[in-house]
């Protein structure tokens, strides 16, 4: 059965248009390291930070591939202008860095979309959860979608789990009510948790629901932003404010 959440109509997204995220964060990469180095910090120091915030920028992009450009637009351009004389290994540093936050074997997973802040909101009244439920955030990127869940339900114990231990961290700073570990979502059990929420792709939507039919309790949830799981019947599908739909298998 299909519920839409009262009172909420669609919404625009809002997404900057190519090249803008590369131009922005490349500019903020440029700036930072001209900074710096003006300050007089070692050069090399200079470097890992702006490339840092290069690769950290890059969660605006909305692909891989453009993800790549935007990560390594500024030691590329550093290099090509010959602006400062560094050793030849110095130049994998920035590949390094986008290696931490994209680890290879998370490349099959969803790149990193946050979800909306009030996308979850209408879940509460399809899903009757006890104070105090396990839920989990399978792949909780910076912590949008357990930012999202606590609105939904403040009671819960919020968990996170996420591949990339940067972005594992920065979740962990800006979630400090949930409990945030470092661990790959395909093989850390989610038998603990009474509801799962993931935000994937849609070619790995069966596998979740056959992951959480083989671990959870029967009666448990997974609810997934955006993408279904075809051919399989599900609870509810709550509409979020954006227009996109958030769709409720009970296990």
């Amino acid at each position: 059965m299909s519920r839409p959440v009262p009172g909420h109509r669609p919404a625009a997204r809002l997404r900057l248009p190519w090249p803008l995220p590369a131009l922005l964060v490349w500019a903020a990469a440029w700036g930072l390291f001209a900074v710096l180095a003006q300050a007089g910090v070692d050069l090399l120091v200079a470097l890992g930070c702006a490339a840092a915030l290069g690769a950290l920028g890059s969660v605006l992009g909305p692909n891989w591939w453009r993800r790549f450009m935007i990560a390594l637009g500024f030691p590329l351009s550093l290099l090509v202008s010959g602006a400062v004389t560094l050793p030849g290994w110095v130049w994998l540093l920035p590949l390094g860095l986008v290696l931490l936050v994209y680890p290879i074997n998370a490349w099959r997973d969803a790149p990193i979309f946050p979800t909306p802040r009030a996308a979850l909101l209408g879940l509460p009244q399809a899903i009757a959860l006890p104070a105090g439920a396990a839920v989990l955030d399978a792949g909780c990127g910076l912590g949008d979608g357990l930012r999202a869940l606590r609105r939904a339900w403040p009671e819960a114990a919020l968990h996170g789990l996420e591949w990339s231990w940067p972005l594992r961290l920065l979740c962990a700073l800006r979630c400090p009510w949930a409990q945030v570990r470092r661990g790959d979502i395909w093989r850390e059990s989610w038998a603990p948790y009474q509801l799962v929420y993931v935000f994937q792709r849609p070619e790995s939507m069966a596998r979740a629901l056959a992951k959480a039919q083989a671990e959870m309790a029967p009666g448990s949830w997974l609810v997934s932003l955006e993408f279904e799981v075809v051919g399989q019947p599900h609870q509810a599908r709550l509409m979020a404010p954006d227009g996109r739909p958030v769709w409720i298998y009970r296990v």
